[in-house]
């Protein structure tokens, strides 16, 4: 059966909570997992240790090697598990922002001649 390492809400309206989570494919989003093997706090808060910081950050918590662990048996991360494990360091990011996307124009412009004509 299929293992998915994804995201399980809790927390109140306009507050989520999420706990990282490993569970069957096929489970509802907050059934009983296999294993949480973190938490996620999308709402951006304040560093408590550091009082001149003005950047506000989200706080993810991790078990490192029980997420290597089932990486390494096949789980598979969802989109979304798989932004914050490779925030952490386990995957290597999905998307590039660096590069540009690889697409065609719609209406290529022809190359024009010796003379200076496009050819049609």
């Amino acid at each position: 059966m299929v293992v998915k390492i994804r995201l399980a809400r809790f927390g109140r309206r306009n507050s989520p909570f999420y706990n990282i989570v490993v569970a069957h494919a096929r489970t509802a989003r907050n059934s009983r997992p296999l294993e949480v093997i973190g938490t996620y706090d999308p709402i951006p808060k304040k560093d408590l240790y550091d009082d001149t910081a003005t950047k506000l950050h989200k706080e993810i918590k991790l078990d490192m090697v029980r997420a290597k662990y089932w990486i390494g048996v096949g789980a598979q991360p969802t989109d979304t598990a798989w932004r914050l494990l490779s925030m952490v360091g386990i995957l290597h990011p999905k998307y590039q922002p660096d590069q540009p996307p690889a697409h065609k124009p719609k209406f290529a412009t022809p190359a024009p001649t010796e003379s200076g004509e496009a050819v049609q």
